[in-house]
């Protein structure tokens, strides 16, 4: 054969070769965008195997194993991403490579491929959670469970188990049949109903499918159920009266959908309105008392790949705002699962909090919000593989919970499970508050306010502004002593029992330990009360004078020896001997207002002075204004004894 034709022979091959690797990929990036990532695989590895290699195929390669749980080949795939292409390897594959060597179980090479995701992502809310000796933390509540395998696992797919009546709901792919056609395009097995074990007489010890319309030729998974047992939440494909419909770019989503029992059989099938054909929403839980839904979904405004939000339920088919549960549960990576107990505990799985490898299982009180730390339940619960769809009784401490980690029967397996000692949930409350004079009201300035634990170990302290206010943060998980000392005063505490962490509001009003003046001071300033005034020409107990008096008469009942002389005055205005008369009856009406609330006249005395005792210049003939001139019409309290 000539060299020419040789040649163009040989260029017509390499390319038809070329061409071929093309349309493979082409199939394979289709299969991918559909999230079919088992048939993605296949083509992926085939061509990689024959020396065909880019960075985007490997992205795509390790992505399809590390989102089917194959950490093993993810681990190699990203490897090889990272040696060959560094430059290509974005802030989400470092993070997903990272995540891989730990669940494989390489902790040193995880924690610098986190120290590089650090290096490169800034803020992300993943970063700062890894900061801390996270393995340590894990430890603490380790080995707090005694396990088991499901009794009714198969080998196929089982998992998201549900309490229900006095047996389970779960899902399961493990009725092939007829319907291996229709598979599930997320790992290519056969689709998931629901199924029920030990819930009534025809379930009683075997496995039977729920009755009625909810089971389809498409998926269903993850349900909950309302505690009368009429109504039923549970997650399907996007898919109703028969038909399954798709998003703009070929994808069927999922959807949460209600069903009502009628007669043993679940029927009424109504989609919720708040689903949408352009993302998903699954994984259906509620709340203690059945007024809010959570859920998962992808949906725009979530902060990473999926996030858990809620809804209230008002009736009638209607819901609420939809609310993201915000970034301290919600990271950039996936969330999902959630869980929610009779006492206000939040469990979910995800991937972005510091975990052991893959899903972990996490912990966190949402009673008065969504800001409580959030604390990884520990070991056996939690391994290096995908641990979730956790549930537990409270009253029997026994609950389940889903994991693909090797020694299971199939993919999916589900675990029950014996809660031997209570979950170590980090809780941290605030609390304020002000220090003031219980007598005059008036706020402490540098008075201290300590923290003192069960075994009265201080905690921590701070003191007042200059408001007399204070700031606190406490371990609400156990209970705590605050308690307010000032010189001069008699300390005052609280006690505050273990809680939820709803902030608290303490104020302290502290009683003197001894007044501390002697005959002839005027009580009214020792206790830095407000002055007594008068209105012009009257003699009757003003309103605000009420005020002041009654923190004099809270002086002497608590000081049963002390005794006191009331002094009246005037202004200038008016003649002296009508100042004198109308002082007199100020510090009559005075003491008479003392005497009727309680304190025996043998400690009160009162004398008018007239004009006499100005405290400013306001004389005969100098003109002032009415507040100085005010100033002089008063009462004050002179320690008699």
């Amino acid at each position: 054969m000539p060299k020419r034709l040789l040649l163009l022979t040989i260029l017509i091959l390499g390319f038809a070769s070329l061409e071929a690797q093309e349309k493979q990929l082409d199939r394979a990036d289709k299969k991918y965008s559909d999230y079919s990532f088992r048939p993605a695989i296949d083509i992926y590895q085939r061509v990689l195997e024959k020396g065909y290699v880019s960075p985007e195929l490997l992205k795509k390669l390790g992505n399809s194993y590390y989102f089917n749980a194959d950490y093993e080949k993810a681990g190699e795939v990203y490897k090889r991403l990272f040696e060959e292409y560094p430059e290509e390897m974005g802030t989400d594959y470092v993070f997903r490579y990272a995540q891989t060597l730990k669940t494989l179980g390489d902790y040193q090479a995880s924690n610098k491929m986190m120290a590089r995701f650090e290096d490169m992502a800034g803020d992300d809310s993943r970063i700062a959670a890894y900061q801390d000796d996270y393995l340590a933390k894990i430890e603490e509540n380790s080995g707090r469970y005694d396990i088991e395998p499901f009794p009714y696992n198969s080998k196929y797919s089982d998992f998201a188990a549900t309490f229900y009546k006095k047996g389970l709901i779960f899902s399961s792919d493990r009725d092939t049949g007829n319907l291996a056609r229709y598979r599930h395009t997320w790992n290519a097995k056969d689709f998931l109903d629901l199924y029920k074990v030990d819930a009534d007489s025809v379930s009683q010890g075997k496995v039977v499918k729920l009755e009625g319309d909810v089971n389809t030729r498409l998926h269903e998974s993850t349900s909950v159920i309302t505690k009368d047992g009429g109504t039923m939440y549970f997650t399907r494909n996007n898919f109703l009266d028969g038909k399954k419909y798709k998003d703009q770019e070929g994808i069927t989503r999922l959807k949460i959908y209600s069903a009502t029992n009628m007669d043993g059989e679940w029927t009424n099938i109504t989609e919720l309105p708040f689903n949408s054909d352009s993302y998903s929403v699954a994984h259906p839980v509620l709340s203690p008392d059945e007024k809010t839904l959570y859920f998962v979904s992808d949906m725009p405004g979530s902060h990473g790949e999926s996030d858990i939000f809620m809804t209230k339920i008002i009736g009638d088919g209607t819901y609420g705002p939809i609310i993201n549960l915000g970034k301290n549960i919600n990271t950039q990576a996936r969330e999902t699962f959630p869980f929610i107990t009779s006492d206000g505990v939040l469990y979910f799985s995800s991937d972005g909090h510091p975990g052991l490898g893959g899903l972990d299982v996490f912990a966190t009180k949402i009673a008065f919000g969504y800001d409580e730390p959030i604390t990884n339940v520990g070991k056996p619960v939690n391994s290096p593989y995908d641990d979730f769809a956790f549930v537990i009784d409270e009253e029997t401490k026994r609950g389940y919970f889903s994991s693909n980690r090797p020694g299971g029967l199939g993919e999916d397996d589900i675990y029950a499970f014996q809660e031997t000692e209570p979950l170590k949930l980090d809780c941290l409350q605030d609390v304020t508050g002000t220090v003031r004079d219980r007598i005059s009201n008036e706020v402490l300035v540098g008075a201290t306010v300590k923290i003192i634990d069960e075994e009265n170990n201080e905690v921590s302290s701070t003191i007042t502004d200059s408001e007399g206010n204070y700031v606190l943060e406490l371990d609400c998980s156990k209970g705590n002593f605050v308690r307010a000392l000032m010189e001069g005063y008699v300390p005052s505490e609280e006690y505050l029992p273990k809680s939820y962490g709803k902030p608290r509001i303490v104020d302290f009003y502290l009683e003197r330990d001894v007044v501390t003046g002697g005959f002839g001071d005027d009580l009214a300033k020792l206790l830095q009360l407000s002055t007594i005034y008068f209105d012009l020409n009257k003699y009757n107990i003003r309103p605000d004078a009420e005020v002041e008096i009654q923190k004099v008469i809270v002086a002497m009942e608590k000081y049963p020896s002390l005794k006191i002389k009331v002094n009246s005055h005037t202004d200038s205005r008016g003649n002296d001997d009508y100042n004198m008369w109308l002082s007199q009856k100020r510090a009559e009406s005075t003491v008479n207002y003392m005497i009727s609330k309680g304190i025996s006249p043998d400690r009160l005395k009162g004398e008018g002075f007239g004009e006499s005792r100005l405290v400013n210049e306001c004389g005969n003939g100098v003109p002032c204004s009415r507040e100085k001139h005010q100033m002089n019409r008063r009462s004050e309290f002179i320690i008699l004894e």
